[in-house]
């Protein structure tokens, strides 16, 4: 398996497309191209970056969205979907690890309404859960349980590797990791397991009564107003689709329609489209659905200083965290950027969100034949950063 579906883990045609949201593009709503920008002012300069970008990197698709206090500075599209199908902003697409900045906003609104502490074991509501009484609510959030990540066992990449399809269940996820001895104490290091957000997804749906699904729409994607970014418990995405392909296995094919079951909890596999993933990088960004405690808490639960190799746990497995760059609860601090990072299965994308300019920007990609491995939609957004918001490099980790 390609390096492209471990990226979730890292924390440290060629012309604009106008389009328009219509009935017939399935109901996308009004996420559509600006109109050509002129001079050279930012708007023309995030254009030409995504442009050439995609070109050198030899993407299929390039989309983008930048916004200012929320309100736009340009949205664009570059490319092709498929032979012959320009690219759309309103098409949509997998964003994995966008979800998990969900996650952990909706356990900060528990704690704010008092109904559970970060610092509650894990057991009081999975008993059966090997170390739950020594994991915490927090050190799912904040990724230091020291459960071993399932992305990294090699019986595991074998089997998405053979069966791509494959519907895989939340237990079955974590159990790869939980056979796994603990790569530390808990609370002790820091690692990215995807099993951490899979297990906090259990804890939330039995801490409400509610299903994950419905609790993300109830408690985010609706008071956010992300009507185009939901759940799917199957490897359907709502049309217009912007179709991906990867040669992830040896050969290029598309994948748009794997199974992206193992990603992250069930209930908060979503889809979205690149209008949403801006708004979504602002309201994160902002901690606009939390109080101010619990925002500041969401950038930092006690992260920075955690991280280093031991003796059963590599410094490419366990990584420092430090005030500069390190991972907060459900989402990466870099330079002062907010930031989240999903590449898999030939989907790679970005929220970003510089607070210090209000500025968010979102770009999802798709590789072509000779893209290169990596999440190609860090590096054009770290270029646009470079070229707005001079003086906050967004660094690569």
């Amino acid at each position: 398996m390609a390096v492209a579906v471990l990226c979730a883990a890292a924390v440290l045609a060629g012309v604009l497309q106008p389009a328009v949201g219509t009935a017939a593009d399935g109901g996308a709503h009004s996420c559509v191209s600006s109109a050509r920008a002129s001079g050279g002012g930012p708007a023309r300069r995030v254009l030409d970056i995504t442009r050439r970008t995609r070109r050198e990197l030899g993407l299929e698709a390039a989309l983008v969205r930048v916004t200012v206090d929320g309100r736009e500075v340009v949205t664009g599209a570059f490319g092709e979907s498929m032979t012959g199908v320009p690219a759309k902003p309103n098409m949509h697409f997998r964003p994995g690890s966008v979800a998990i900045a969900y996650l952990g906003t909706v356990l900060l609104q528990l704690v704010d309404e008092q109904r559970v502490r970060l610092d509650d074991p894990v057991s009081r509501w999975l008993p059966g859960l090997p170390h739950a009484d020594r994991i915490t609510l927090r050190m799912l959030g904040s990724s230091t349980s020291g459960l071993a990540d399932y992305v990294t066992d090699p019986d595991f990449l074998a089997a998405i590797a053979a069966d791509p399809f494959r519907q895989w269940t939340g237990p079955e996820l974590v159990g790869i990791s939980t056979d796994e001895p603990l790569w530390y104490d808990p609370g002790a290091n820091w690692n990215y397991s995807h099993a951490n957000f899979v297990i906090l997804g259990a804890a939330l749906e039995r801490i409400t009564g509610t299903r994950l699904d419905r609790l993300l729409e109830q408690r985010v994607m609706r008071p956010l107003g992300l009507r185009d970014t939901r759940n799917g418990y199957t490897p359907d995405i709502p049309p217009p689709v912007l179709h991906a392909f990867t040669s992830e296995r040896g050969t290029y094919e598309e994948s748009t329609f794997w199974n992206p079951s193992w990603t992250t909890a069930p209930g908060a596999v979503i889809t979205t489209h690149i209008c949403d993933l801006a708004r979504s990088a602002e309201a994160i960004g902002t901690g606009e659905l939390l109080s101010r405690h619990s925002h500041r808490v969401q950038l930092n639960p006690g992260t920075v200083g955690l991280g280093g190799p031991t003796a059963t746990c590599p410094a490419t497995v366990c990584q420092a965290n430090t005030e500069a760059v390190h991972y907060g609860l459900g989402l990466i601090i870099q330079n002062g950027w907010i930031v989240q990072n999903p590449s898999f299965f030939g989907y790679a994308a970005v929220q970003a969100y510089l607070p210090d300019r209000r500025l968010a920007i979102a770009v999802a990609t798709t590789p072509g034949r000779e893209t290169p491995d990596g999440n190609t939609a860090m590096t054009i957004t770290q270029r646009i950063a470079a070229a707005i918001a001079h003086g906050h490099p967004l660094a690569s980790g």
